[in-house]
């Protein structure tokens, strides 16, 4: 038997799903640490202080945790998806490969949501949380538009 060597789309592929299997091993990582340190919370949003000094610095620290975990992965999948729009691969190779972010990108999109919906009562503004959240949905956005196509749209 003759092996024949990959093309440079199935070692993006598949490089592609290796790394973001390891991104949600992350992303799942940080939810149960976050979801662990709000588990005394009965209802959102909730009265922070009401919770002890170790509840506090321990809901503090992980949502912080998250919230940096959710700006580096919206970088990294700014720069993905401009490789992928970049290379020289067929349209329906970049669909399949805008499928697979699209795919890791709804699962992080539920955890991350935590930092929107796991919140005390009163929580400072953050700029830079907010401006992730609009790029995290743009690239969502972009993704899906390249898997739905323009046909998809004018149909």
């Amino acid at each position: 038997m003759t092996e024949q060597n990959p093309s440079a789309f199935e070692k993006a592929r598949a490089g592609l799903w290796v790394s973001l299997q390891k991104h949600l091993a992350a992303v799942y990582s940080a939810e149960k640490s976050f979801l662990a340190a709000t588990a005394f919370v009965e209802a959102f949003p909730f009265a922070l202080h009401a919770a002890t000094e170790e509840q506090q610095a321990d809901y503090q620290q992980t949502r912080r945790a998250l919230r940096d975990l959710y700006t580096d992965e919206t970088a990294q999948l700014g720069t993905l998806v401009k490789a992928i729009r970049t290379k020289a691969y067929t349209e329906d190779e970049k669909k399949q490969l805008y499928l697979l972010l699209l795919g890791y990108l709804d699962i992080a999109a539920s955890v991350f949501a935590l930092l929107s919906t796991h919140v005390p009562t009163k929580l400072p503004e953050d700029e830079e949380l907010a401006t992730t959240i609009d790029t995290f949905e743009r690239v969502r956005k972009f993704a899906r538009l390249n898997v739905k196509g323009l046909a998809g749209l004018l149909g």
